[in-house]
Parts: C-alpha cells; sequence; structure tokens
C-alpha cells in the first residue's frame, strides 16, 4: 500500500472514525461522461435505428467514428472512440455484421420483361444488329457491402 493510501484513511478515521472510513456512497473512479440516461439513449438508438435513420450518411450500422459524431453534436462530450467502444461493452453490445434478407422477385414484372426481351430479339435484331444486356440477377444491394 502507497503512503497516499494510508494518509487518506487516516485522514476519514480521524474525520468520523471507523464508519466514515466504511463508508463508501461515492463509487470509485472518474465520473462518467454521459449520464445514465444519455447512455441508455445511446444504446437504443444503436439497437434501433441506422445512420441513415439518424440522418448520419449513408453507413449501413452504427460505428465508433459515426457515434463519435453523433455523441459530440447531440451532447456536447468529446469521447474517444475507444472509449465508445468500451461503454458499448458495458452496454452489453457487440459487434456484428449486418445481415440481409432477398426479397422474392415480383412475378409479374419478371414475366413482363421476358415478354419484352423475346418481343427484341424476334422483331427488332437484325443480322447486323447485336444485343447487349446487363444481367443484373446477382447483383444485390446487400448492407454488409459498402460498394457492388
Amino acid at each position: 500500500m502507497c503512503r497516499q493510501s494510508v494518509a487518506i484513511y487516516v485522514a476519514r478515521f480521524n474525520q468520523g472514525g471507523l464508519d466514515h472510513l466504511l463508508d463508501r456512497r461515492l463509487p470509485p473512479g472518474r465520473v462518467p461522461f454521459l449520464t445514465e440516461e444519455q447512455q441508455q439513449e445511446i444504446r437504443q438508438l444503436v439497437l434501433t435505428t441506422t445512420p441513415v435513420d439518424a440522418g448520419w450518411g449513408i453507413a449501413s450500422s452504427w460505428n465508433t467514428r459515426i457515434l463519435q459524431s453523433y455523441i459530440q453534436q447531440t451532447y456536447g462530450v468529446s469521447m474517444s472512440r475507444e472509449g465508445i467502444r468500451k461503454l458499448l461493452h458495458r452496454l452489453r453490445l457487440s459487434w456484428t455484421r449486418p445481415t440481409y434478407k432477398l426479397v422474392k422477385g415480383d412475378a409479374k414484372r419478371q414475366a413482363a420483361f421476358q415478354k419484352e426481351l423475346e418481343f427484341i430479339k424476334k422483331k427488332l435484331i437484325t443480322e447486323n444488329a447485336m444485343l447487349f444486356y446487363v444481367d443484373e440477377t446477382h447483383v444485390r444491394a446487400y448492407q454488409a457491402l459498402r460498394t457492388t
């Protein structure tokens, strides 16, 4: 035990005896940058919205860089990205990759496209003409991807 700790304990004992020495109403450590209410607001924000929904760019999921600017602008508190990561960990949040869900195609639109394509093949393509088209079957709007 260091000399400073002993001096603090002796001073507390001299002020109010053993009861005052053992009284630990104040938690040890620094006061948090954000109040408990603000921390719960951040938790709900991360769980229920995306940055796009909140008007913070085009990212599909929250990250420490976006949260850092959000906290600065909303609460006027400057926090490091590591501090935000630790806050999220204390709030029992962890990083997971966004999931995506493929939706079924519209059968009517698919049939109309096939009919139009057959018409183009039969009526508009001549001996000197070539047909080029791009098949976008495998190009999807995956949230997990930033570019396609």
